[in-house]
């Protein structure tokens, strides 16, 4: 009688409303060099919110909603642990991937989940006690000296194996479970994959492959001319041996994954950081990043080596604004989407989702998003990334697809520079950062912590939708235009899904001095013309 009880609540909670809303396949579109993550086949932007690495239990997902909630998202980022799914070779425990799924449907909200399987943080710490305790089945890397380190050798068929077969049950599950309604869009397959304590393996059989020809596909896709390993890549062969090697392993875990469950998948990328930037005092492959990763100098080998990987997503750990400005450059490809994964939680990081924006980005996810006191105590919110959300998660489908479209600009404040022009054909949008902006004054001040930050999208030929923090924004005819501007119409209001719910027509002061923009959260709709 209970089972019957618990099956006609399950069967009435799976018919609400918001369920039946997601029935195409998430699916990721490229458009003139653009992306589009789509979602019920449309354009849909990732607000997210990663959660610490040991938040999926019953016990701490409590303290996970609160914060998703205050901060607006509307995805949320959360790992599953190899080591609790398949706790005895064949045997699987998927209450853990059950909760999180039914939990999102309750608070309305989507899943992307991250495969904690054979790499995390360029180490092997989340594969199951069985792995970890035979070293002869499931060999480890070997590094330089002949000692073995926490890294699973991706040279190994059993590693590759035993992988495989736990991430196939994992989405074979997962299409029983959600292939009608996709509350999980995307799986991150692996997390920071690489090796920390060595550049490469020296195992008997990656050396036997390491001394031979480099594989005929990979040099034709790189334009080299045949060789060894060293003979062709020379200093980096060690850590291009790795690459490749690792980039194979995860293509095969990702395409047999995605033969279950044809929904995006990516890798998170641990960046190399300019020199200066130390992590754990080294600054080589293989101690102060994963050896083998995605990196910036990779990316080219990844994508010949790894097809069934859709996103190359680099993690944020840098507030240094000019290299945010390059990292993003580098992963926004034509054949990569841009995705931010994760990124510091700080207010100094928040600024780094409008430079995404601005580079087309289809996601964008602070990390650490939950109460449990370690990054966050209960009632504590990321101010600055939850201001982002809530102005943007009104806006969010609209802005999707309008940046699908290349239709949307940014503005982010940087020291010493609180100004910024954007243009759009015979239209610009000049940007002017803190206030107060008096009359008479030649220049903005900008912002104390230079936190301003801007969005300008085009609706139509003359017409833009303008949001933004600590700014404001003033339209004027470009260099050599014919006529004088005028403003036809100001709406400050919102967007009811793609359509527009003015709230009222701004003028007078309200537009004198250009659109002000500072804590309010409300974005306008204006349309200019000539006389």
């Amino acid at each position: 009688m209970k089972r019957l009880a618990a099956a006609l609540s399950l069967s009435a909670f799976l018919v609400s409303p918001w369920l039946l809303r997601s029935q195409e396949t998430p699916r990721i579109v490229e458009q003139n060099g653009r992306h589009a993550l789509l979602v019920d086949g449309k354009p849909y932007l990732i607000l997210g919110g990663q959660i610490n690495n040991s938040s999926s239990w019953p016990g701490t997902m409590k303290d996970v909603w609160p914060t998703i909630e205050g901060m607006h998202a509307n995805t949320v980022e959360a790992p599953v642990y190899w080591e609790q799914m398949e706790p005895r070779p064949g045997q699987f425990d998927f209450s853990l991937v059950d909760m999180l799924v039914n939990q999102a449907r309750e608070h309305h909200v989507h899943l992307i989940l991250l495969w904690f399987g054979t790499w995390k943080n360029g180490e092997m710490h989340y594969v199951p006690e069985w792995v970890k305790t035979d070293s002869v089945r499931y060999p480890r890397m070997i590094d330089e000296r002949g000692q073995p380190i926490q890294v699973l050798s991706a040279n190994s068929q059993a590693n590759l194996d035993a992988d495989r077969k736990a991430f196939v049950a994992l989405t074979h599950h997962l299409h029983d479970l959600d292939g009608q309604q996709h509350t999980v869009l995307m799986i991150q397959v692996e997390n920071e994959s690489g090796a920390i304590g060595a550049v490469r393996d020296h195992s008997p059989a990656a050396e036997k492959e390491f001394e031979g020809q480099v594989p005929k596909e990979l040099l034709a896709g790189l334009h080299h001319s045949p060789g060894t390993w060293t003979q062709v890549f020379g200093h980096d062969a060690d850590e291009t041996f790795q690459a490749y090697s690792q980039a194979r392993y995860i293509n095969e875990v990702a395409k047999a994954g995605k033969a279950e469950l044809p929904i995006p998948m990516y890798c998170n990328v641990w960046v190399r950081y300019p020199k200066g930037y130390v992590i754990r005092g080294y600054q080589e492959p293989g101690f102060d990043y994963p050896s083998g990763g995605p990196v910036q100098t990779m990316i080219d080998l990844w994508k010949i080596e790894a097809p069934s990987i859709d996103v190359l997503a680099p993690d944020v750990y840098s507030n240094d604004r000019e290299f945010q400005k390059e990292l993003l450059s580098t992963y926004a490809r034509p054949d990569n989407p841009l995705l931010v994964p994760e990124t510091g939680l700080g207010n100094d990081f928040a600024p780094g989702f409008f430079y995404a924006l601005g580079k087309g980005a289809i996601g964008f996810s602070p990390f650490g998003t939950d109460q449990t006191a370690w990054t966050l105590h209960p009632g504590q919110l990321p101010e600055a990334h939850a201001e982002n959300f809530a102005l943007v998660a009104p806006l969010d489908r609209v802005l999707a697809r309008l940046n699908y479209e290349g239709k949307l600009q940014t503005a982010v404040e940087q020291e010493g520079r609180p100004e910024e022009t954007l243009t759009f054909g015979r239209w610009q949008a000049k940007v002017g950062f803190g206030f107060p902006q008096r009359d008479g004054e030649q220049h903005a001040p900008g912002t104390k912590d230079n936190g301003g930050r801007v969005l300008v999208a085009q609706l139509g030929p003359d017409e833009f939708l303008v949001t933004g923090i600590e700014a404001r924004v003033t339209f004027t005819l470009a260099s050599g235009e014919a006529g004088h501007l005028q403003i036809l119409k100001a709406e400050e209001g919102t967007y009811d899904d793609e359509t527009w719910q003015p709230a009222r027509i701004w003028n007078g002061d309200q537009t004198d001095r250009g659109l002000n923009f500072r804590h309010e959260h409300f974005a306008v709709r204006i349309r200019l013309g000539t006389y």
